[in-house]
């Protein structure tokens, strides 16, 4: 009995451990909501969840439409509009909710699409003077280096000449200051704030600041013209950029605050945006879908009023990381060892934060198959674990467990390689990596030398490499840098642990 209390306290405290890391995450925060009944404007793309706008042919059944419009018109005066086609019936439908529209053309590298894009946007703007309040001729054109300042020129003297509303071009703020010989031509000016994607990007401490700042000097620099803020807004999902986290909690601060801010300073805003786009996810990252106020599917984010919470739904993550936990347990026996217990606690908090992103994270078939491969690599060095517990002569029921450590390292360089290189859209994935490291690195596995050492030096030297490019305050780069420090550290130790297996006089360091 006596020998029973301290394993059943570990086992409790585990579980314990597991249920404060859930309730942790999806804590509840109050924020002041907002006051205003219905905010100016905000940017609607009408696509859901399986939709895009290259679907070909393009399907939006005007119900679509109208159900989006209805839900918007309660918070919302206005809506902006990127794109004409398969939209011209918005401004029509806009009128039976109470809605003005600020249009806009698509305009890109393709003349021939640009053109088509410009008629439409004109002939909606004539049928419908009394919905549309502005029209936008572009959008971050100059920035993805599609056309020249000159080419945007024209064609806002082209929209101007025939249309009654005021007419302006839409971008991030530098492309404003490096092109002002487009401002001339604008009756407004229309810039993009969005201190997530900055060169330089704003944690949600100094966002609103520094969009307040831009907007400032905006107004002095092309005064008397009036000024819009096109977008700004706050992923809700996705990787950190230096001090810039994306969460729904961050995503409600900034909004909250920066409408409060705007409506007492007066200034001109729309919001990005209506809806969760996840299709822009494979253009811009897992944050490039998620900067909506309501979900892909509709529902409120609680963007606007109420306690936000970055995980919501955590009593089933944390249900069925008990279940994991629990199975381990039955699988290793009474008689497992201490250490199992905690490990497996990891283990399964670890997978069910996987499968929890699974959905949120991958953009294509390949990804959300990746994604699912790493749960089971997981799984597998569990169950491993597991036999280990349970009988000394675990190794000889599984010869081959040192190949799990070499596929956990072939992961771990896979994505350390992608996020050296091209690190811009890419997460940072440690709690896929982390339980399978700390694992090997305390039970090490014989593992061949080739193979072992190229990539244990490729996670060791990936890890600075990485830090230089993200910099110390990148907390999720921190954690990925530690996990692929263990997993070479976990590496090496399977090595020495080959080596002397090879060589019996080697002095065992395993």
């Amino acid at each position: 009995m006596s020998e029973r209390l301290p394993r059943i306290a570990v086992l409790v405290a585990c579980a314990l451990a597991l249920a404060a890391c859930w309730a942790w995450l999806g804590r509840a925060q109050a924020l002041p909501d907002v006051a205003v009944q219905r905010l100016q404007c905000v940017s609607y793309s009408p696509f859901t969840r399986h939709q895009s706008p290259f679907d070909r042919p393009l399907r939006l059944s005007t119900q679509q439409l109208e159900r989006d419009l209805a839900l918007l018109a309660k918070r919302f005066s206005c809506i902006r509009l990127y794109s004409m086609r398969g939209l011209q019936d918005i401004p029509r439908l806009a009128r039976q909710h109470g809605l003005e529209v600020i249009l806009g053309a698509w305009v890109n590298a393709d003349a021939q699409d640009t053109d088509e894009e410009v008629r439409l946007l004109i002939d909606a703007a004539r049928a419908n003077p009394d919905v549309v309040r502005a029209v936008l001729v572009g959008n971050e054109a100059l920035l993805r280096r599609e056309v020249t300042a000159s080419r945007l020129v024209t064609l806002i003297e082209q929209v101007r000449r025939q249309v009654p509303q005021p007419v302006s071009y839409a971008d991030v703020w530098e492309f404003w200051l490096r092109h002002p010989e487009i401002a001339p031509a604008a009756d407004f000016i229309t810039v993009h704030l969005l201190p997530y994607w900055e060169d330089e990007p704003r944690g949600i401490d100094s966002a609103l600041e520094t969009a307040a700042r831009v907007h400032e000097a905006f107004m002095r620099r092309f005064a008397p013209k009036p000024v819009l803020i096109g977008e700004t807004g706050w992923p809700s999902q996705g990787r950190q950029r230096e001090t810039a986290v994306p969460s729904p909690v961050n995503q409600a601060r900034f909004i909250r605050g920066f409408v409060q801010r705007a409506e007492a300073e007066g200034w001109r805003y729309n919001l990005i945006e209506a809806f969760d786009q996840p299709w822009k996810r494979r253009a811009e990252g897992t944050a490039g879908g998620y900067w909506g106020i309501y979900d892909a599917d509709r529902g409120d984010k609680g963007v606007l009023s109420g306690p936000v919470s970055n995980l919501p739904d955590w009593p089933a993550w944390l249900l069925l990381s008990l279940a994991l936990y629990a199975c381990a347990l039955l699988l290793a026996g009474r008689r497992a060892p201490l250490w199992l217990p905690p490990l497996a606690a990891l283990g399964a908090g670890c997978m069910a934060h996987q499968l929890q992103q699974v959905d949120v994270v991958s953009r294509s078939p390949a990804e959300w198959l990746w994604a699912v491969a790493l749960v089971m690599l997981n799984l597998l060095v569990l169950f491993h674990a597991c036999l280990q517990a349970r009988h000394a002569g675990a190794l000889r029921l599984w010869r081959h467990a040192g190949h799990l450590l070499l596929a956990c390292g072939f992961a771990g360089a896979v994505l350390m390689l992608g996020l050296v290189v091209d690190a811009r859209y890419r997460g940072f994935p440690w709690p896929a990596l982390l339980f399978p490291a700390l694992f090997f690195l305390l039970r090490p596995q014989p593992v061949s030398r080739p193979e072992g050492r190229l990539l244990a030096g490729l996670l060791a030297l990936g890890a600075p490499l990485l830090l230089w490019q993200e910099g110390l305050a990148n907390r999720q780069a921190l954690a990925w840098a530690f996990t692929c420090l263990l997993l070479s550290a976990a590496l090496w130790r399977g090595l020495l642990r080959e080596r002397a297996i090879a060589n019996p006089a080697t002095v065992e360091t395993g």
